[in-house]
């Protein structure tokens, strides 16, 4: 299985502390050994890293944890294969453009016998369950609305469309437009917003610990979505089954 990891902020902010626990379980602290990518929104561009080696050797997630980019919303994941090949067209996260805008996909669980039909526009490149299933969300959102709708239209015909997905398997995902994140649990997710005051906060997978309140201003504030919990000094809530979260400007949206 993967594991995933993703931030929402009210105002650009690196990922140097989370990334640099979340990076260890990619063969170190963990054997999630078989790639890993990072997504940084910026405005409407996007910066995609990904690589098909290992996240705890790879020196370009060492060259990011040095060159910090800051985003309002950041998806990453480190991979443990179960369906497709060790290569780097199957690392997450994957993207595509709809409306105008680009979209981000990283998928943890494994999806039995998945073969949706597919059309022209969205196709996958790799051979993985996750991205076949991205392509589907992002081809019955295009079929379900003539432009881009409100974040709340968007979780909306996300809630009809994830249980026709998850019934062939484990359907732990992060997606994002660069305007909202969506966070959906099939069986394992944790978050937390960090907020002022800020506080002190530990990293399980390494030795390092940051007080968030030298670093930030009472006006910053960053969701963390990860899908164990990075820290032993926070408090992390879980997700429950089947729950579909959405955060903007670091906050779920009720």
């Amino acid at each position: 299985m993967c594991q995933l990891l993703g931030l929402n902020c009210a105002t650009p902010t690196d990922a140097t502390f989370s990334f640099t626990g979340f990076r260890e379980r990619g063969g170190n602290t963990d054997h999630h050994a078989d790639g890993w990518g990072i997504a940084f929104f910026e405005g409407k561009g996007l910066r995609l890293f990904l690589d098909h080696e290992s996240a705890a050797q790879s020196p370009m997630a060492q060259f990011l944890q040095a060159y910090p980019l800051k985003s309002r919303n950041i998806v990453a994941h480190v991979r443990k294969a179960t369906v497709g090949e060790v290569a780097l067209e199957n690392a997450h996260p994957f993207v595509r453009e709809l409306w105008g805008r680009q979209w981000v996909f990283a998928h943890n669980g494994d999806l039995k016998d998945y073969e949706p039909k597919l059309h022209s526009h969205f196709r996958p490149v790799g051979t993985t369950d996750s991205e076949r299933a991205f392509c589907w969300l992002m081809q019955e959102l295009h079929k379900s609305h003539a432009g881009l709708p409100s974040v709340r239209e968007l979780t909306a015909t996300l809630r009809e469309l994830i249980p026709q997905v998850t019934r062939f398997g484990n359907f732990n995902f992060l997606l994002s437009n660069g305007e909202a994140l969506w966070a959906h649990c099939s069986t394992n997710l944790h978050w937390l917003v960090r907020q002022h005051p800020f506080a002190l906060a530990t990293l399980k997978d390494c030795d390092w610990t940051v007080d968030f309140a030298t670093m930030n201003q009472p006006g910053d504030r960053a969701a963390v979505i990860v899908t164990t919990p990075l820290t032993s000094n926070e408090q992390w809530t879980a997700f429950q089954p089947n729950e579909l979260k959405v955060f903007v400007d670091g906050l779920p949206l009720e």
